[in-house]
């Protein structure tokens, strides 16, 4: 059973539980939430159109055994720039403090590839040797632009070398990252 644990401000706020965590952080409408209610195969996590609907910490208990965290989205959100620095203060701070934290997935867009804000947060991640793994989203959409940066773990050393593929809407990839997480079907 997934439960929903609720939406923090801080990271300070977050329950201390025994449970591992598995994040997910990405661009404004990448699709996280979309990506963890296909996850789970539930409606857990509010989705929208509009990009930065996510703007706090929300957790989600999955079995009583993991925890889901979806974190705010970073890049383009019609936020003013106080608060997207504000919200990249509260990710640094929850990665680099969260002891749960077990895998933060970088969720990227496969129709835009990865952008400079996804290669910032990939070498603040190296920096500090936190350990994640790439997930394109949206697969089952047209490509829009031609020339994609190539992301490798050779060049990324906290980045885990698998890359997965994933489409939310097709429900395709999804069990490797249920196997991950520890998620029933």
């Amino acid at each position: 059973m997934i439960k929903f644990v609720g939406s923090f401000e801080t990271v300070k706020s977050l329950p201390n539980t025994q449970f591992a965590e598995y994040a997910f952080v990405g661009r404004s409408n990448v699709g996280k939430s979309s990506l963890i209610n296909a996850i789970v195969s539930e409606v857990v996590a509010r989705t929208s159109n509009t990009p930065g609907r996510t703007q706090s910490l929300n957790l989600f208990n999955v079995h009583d055994r993991a925890m889901i965290v979806d974190l705010p989205g970073y890049g383009y959100a019609r936020i003013s720039k106080l608060e997207a620095l504000r919200w990249l203060e509260r990710l640094e701070e929850y990665l680099m403090n969260r002891s749960q934290l077990r895998r933060l997935f970088i969720l990227i867009d496969s129709r835009i590839g990865v952008k400079d804000s996804d290669l910032e947060l990939m070498d603040f991640c190296d920096k500090n040797g936190i350990c994640y793994q790439i997930v394109y989203t949206k697969k089952d959409k047209k490509v829009r632009e031609q020339s994609k940066i190539q992301i490798s773990h050779e060049n990324h050393p906290a980045m885990l070398e698998q890359i997965l593929e994933t489409s939310a809407t097709k429900k395709s990839g999804l069990q490797e990252l249920r196997n991950i997480i520890g998620v029933k079907q």
